[in-house]
């Protein structure tokens, strides 16, 4: 019998933009889905010490009972939010749940806003001490920001910002950095388009299961 622990998700994703948004946040236009988070926690109060899957798109649309059917997770997934907002947002969000475990994707969208790579990786370095602050403990798991068709363009940016949050994954054993960009790319060297839905960005069926497959071995 395989046992697993309680765990929480967030993910990131929008369309390509060039846009120069380094500190353009607007974290209000988030409140309804922030609000719509606590009052489902109101309904049914998730519990505490587990797995909490926060992010961007990736993350809301990840249908983690069918890859993780013996799991006990919570989703937090807010589709097009990036790194910032769930710095913003994490007391609401993740804190108050004290999760032992987090597994995190964001930094997709910051990329397409125009954020530099430099920028995503401070902005997740804010994150990671925002949980520890309060929860030193916690561990996190960091889903590399993923290649795509749509964003095939971005592709140099992507892979620096996570080379720079895998360096900072390396100095913390708390952190975990896990890479789903080796296993997304085809013999060619670019996305396979079979694990993506229509649009070119956001996964199908095929690549959730192979996320999933990554993952697994690192909540048990």
């Amino acid at each position: 019998m395989r046992c697993y622990l309680p765990l929480v998700f967030l993910t990131v994703g929008l369309p390509f933009q060039q846009v120069d948004a380094e500190d353009k946040s607007n974290f209000g236009k988030w409140e309804k889905d922030i609000a719509a988070f606590e009052a489902q926690d109101k309904e049914k109060a998730p519990p505490q010490k587990g797995i909490v899957f926060v992010g961007s798109s990736s993350i809301r649309l990840w249908d983690l009972k069918k890859s993780f059917p013996d799991l006990d997770a919570i989703n937090r997934g807010f589709g097009g939010s990036q790194i910032a907002d769930s710095v913003h947002f994490a007391d609401r969000l993740i804190v108050k749940h004290e999760p032992r475990l987090v597994v995190f994707y964001a930094g997709d969208n910051d990329i397409a806003a125009g954020k530099t790579p430099d920028r995503v990786a401070e902005d997740f370095k804010s994150l990671v001490e925002i949980f520890h602050k309060d929860l030193p403990k916690t561990k996190i798991v960091f889903i590399a920001i993923k290649p795509s068709p749509r964003r095939w363009a971005l592709f140099d940016k992507q892979r620096k910002a996570n080379a720079l949050i895998e360096a900072l994954c390396k100095k913390d054993e708390r952190l975990t950095y896990l890479d789903v960009v080796t296993p997304m790319l085809g013999d060619e060297g670019k996305p396979r388009q079979n694990l993506f839905q229509k649009d070119g960005l956001h996964l199908n069926a095929e690549g959730y299961k192979l996320w999933a497959s990554l993952l697994e071995p690192k909540l048990k």
